[in-house]
């Protein structure tokens, strides 16, 4: 009995703590249920902080993938602009070193025609220079030759420049009213002949003036106006002169009628002057 008694305090001794047991394990349990419930649901906080700043930076990400995308298309866009104006800068290059190649191709053209034409202008001068001797010889004979006609006025002789004139007023050399050469005149005109003889390589023009008193009378039948008279006058003065061996070549006869007076016609003195014959030399044309 005693052992029976035993086995059952001891049973329920046994029983007691297993009750012990049982209760300490779920307040444990308990416990720890409590932590993986707070755990979790801070993970959960923190689960839901970083989707949404997964969220952000998704989005800062695509607005970078469109900022990088438009910052890509415009640097091909530049590169391209660049590789334009590369080509426009090399293309306007060529041709500046085109124009700049031609420009002194004709710079060394410009300076040899320059030098050309220096030289032409120094042997022209020159040229000019020993005419305006020759002529100027000319006129120092004719002034040496024709001393007793320019005494009396019949001849003025004057040098301007290289042009030469023989002024004859016509009462040497014509009657009044008449365009043939009276033998007096042949006498002058002879003395200017020999001179000009040795002229080559100047023309000669013969001018016809007269006043400005009108032809009248029957002498209207042959020179309605001073026109036709002086122009007959300045013809047959040319004929003489190239028959006595003038070159004809070198020969011009020009009339000028009244209007090319050297004097007012107002008085005797003045008309007498404008009647006249001029016999100029002038360059070749």
């Amino acid at each position: 009995m005693q052992k029976k008694a035993n086995f059952a305090i001891i049973t329920i001794i046994c029983a007691f703590f297993a009750g012990c047991v049982s209760s300490g394990t779920y307040e444990a349990k308990k416990l720890q249920a409590e932590g993986l419930e707070k755990s979790l649901s801070e993970q959960q906080g923190a689960y839901q902080k970083l989707s949404a700043e997964n969220g952000q930076l998704q989005e800062q990400l695509k607005k970078l993938k469109g900022d990088l995308a438009g910052t890509t298309q415009e640097r091909d866009l530049l590169v391209k602009d660049k590789q334009g104006l590369e080509e426009s800068l090399k293309s306007t290059a060529d041709a500046k070193n085109k124009k700049i190649g031609e420009l002194s191709q004709r710079l060394g053209q410009l300076e040899a025609e320059n030098t050309r034409l220096k030289e032409e202008i120094a042997q022209v001068q020159k040229q000019k220079e020993l005419e305006v001797q020759k002529t100027s010889k000319t006129y120092e004979s004719l002034l040496d030759t024709m001393k007793s006609e320019i005494s009396k006025g019949e001849v003025t002789i004057s040098e301007l420049k290289g042009k030469l004139t023989v002024n004859l007023v016509d009462a040497v050399l014509f009657d009044s009213g008449k365009a043939e050469v009276k033998p007096e005149g042949l006498v002058v005109l002879q003395k200017v002949i020999d001179i000009l003889k040795n002229v080559k390589d100047k023309a000669i023009r013969i001018e016809g003036h007269t006043d400005n008193v009108p032809i009248v009378g029957a002498l209207t039948r042959r020179y309605p106006t001073n026109w036709e008279l002086s122009s007959a006058r300045a013809l047959n003065v040319a004929r003489y002169l190239q028959q006595q061996g003038i070159d004809p070549t070198l020969l011009a006869a020009v009339a000028y009628g009244e209007y090319k007076p050297v004097a007012p016609n107002d008085s005797d003195e003045g008309r007498a002057k404008n009647r006249r014959i001029e016999i100029v030399l002038v360059a070749k044309d």
